[in-house]
C-alpha cells in the first residue's frame, strides 16, 4: 500500500523558513519533518511513498538524491572515478517525488498521482503533521467500515484562553480552553480507496478538503478514526520551537523507531 504525501504549499504561516525550503523540509531536531512523518509509516511496514512535490520541489528531490550518499561511509577510486558505499543506516524506502506544479490546489496533487497508485488503496497525509496515530489501527477500521474514505479526526489544542464575565463586562476569571472544547477536526492521516480519484474533478484547481471530502461526506463515504493521543500540525514558527522541544526532551509522542 502506498503513502501519498502532500508537501506542495508555500507554507506562508511560517514564512521566514519556507522562504528557503519547501515547509515539509523544515527541520525537527535536525532532520525535515517529512522524514519523521515518513518513519512513522515505515515502523508498521509501509514504505513505498509518493511525495507529491510542489514549491520547492528540487530541495525534496535533492534530499532523496544525496540520502544513500549521507547515509553511509564510501570509498572513492579516483583513477577510475568509481564509489563503493558500506555501512549504510538508510532506510529501506522507495521514494517518488512528483512535480505537481507551484500553485497546483490539493486535490490536483492528489489527481495527479493517480498512475502511481496504480488502482489500489492507498494511505494519504500531509506533509507537515505529526501524531502517534497507529495506522495499522487506521487501515484495520477502514477495511470494517468499507467507506471510501477513512481520515483520522483528532482534538485540537485549545490555543486561546477564555474570559469569564460578569453582567457588567468585569472579567472574574480566566479559563484555558479545554483541548477537544469545539469538537474533532481533520487530523489528516487518511486511507482512500481508488475510486477517490475519479470523484477528484481535475489535477489542478480542484480541493480535496472543499471539493472531494465536502462531496463524499454528502454521499455518506467517509468515515471518521477518532485518534485519541498525540497530534500537532506545524503551522507557524511556535509550532516548530514546540516540536523541537518534544524532540529534544526525549518526550516525543510521535516517534516509534
Amino acid at each position: 500500500m502506498k503513502v501519498l504525501i502532500l508537501a506542495g504549499g508555500y507554507g506562508t504561516r511560517i514564512a521566514d523558513e519556507s522562504r528557503v525550503v519547501p515547509k515539509p523540509m523544515i527541520e525537527i531536531g535536525g532532520k525535515p519533518i517529512l522524514w519523521h512523518i515518513m518513519k512513522r509509516y515505515s515502523q508498521y511496514g509501509f514504505n513505498d511513498f509518493v511525495v507529491m512535490a510542489g514549491y520547492r520541489g528540487d530541495v525534496i528531490k535533492r534530499y532523496f538524491l544525496d540520502y544513500y550518499l549521507n547515509s553511509s561511509s564510501i570509498s572513492v577510486d579516483l583513477r577510475t572515478n568509481s564509489c563503493e558505499y558500506f555501512n549504510s543506516s538508510a532506510e529501506p524506502w522507495r521514494v517518488t517525488v512528483l512535480d505537481t506544479g507551484a500553485a497546483t490546489m490539493t486535490g490536483g496533487r492528489i489527481k495527479q498521482a493517480a498512475e502511481s497508485v496504480g488502482g489500489e488503496t492507498f494511505l494519504l497525509t500531509y506533509g507537515d503533521g505529526v501524531a502517534d496515530v497507529d495506522i495499522n489501527a487506521l487501515v484495520e477500521h477502514h477495511k470494517a467500515e468499507g467507506k471510501l474514505v477513512t481520515l483520522t479526526g483528532v482534538e485540537p489544542e485549545g490555543r486561546f484562553g477564555r474570559l469569564d464575565l460578569d453582567s457588567q463586562n468585569r472579567v472574574t476569571s480566566f479559563e484555558e480552553k479545554a483541548k477537544g472544547e469545539f469538537g474533532r477536526i481533520n487530523g489528516g492521516f487518511f486511507v482512500c480507496e481508488p475510486q477517490v480519484l475519479d470523484c477528484i474533478s481535475d489535477d489542478v484547481s480542484a480541493t480535496f478538503e472543499r471539493d472531494t471530502l465536502e462531496e463524499l461526506a454528502k454521499r455518506g463515504e467517509i468515515s471518521c478514526y477518532r485518534h485519541e493521543g498525540f497530534w500537532k500540525c506545524m503551522d507557524t514558527l511556535a509550532d516548530k520551537e514546540a516540536l523541537t522541544t518534544l524532540w529534544e526532551s526525549g518526550d516525543c509522542p510521535w516517534r516509534n523507531w
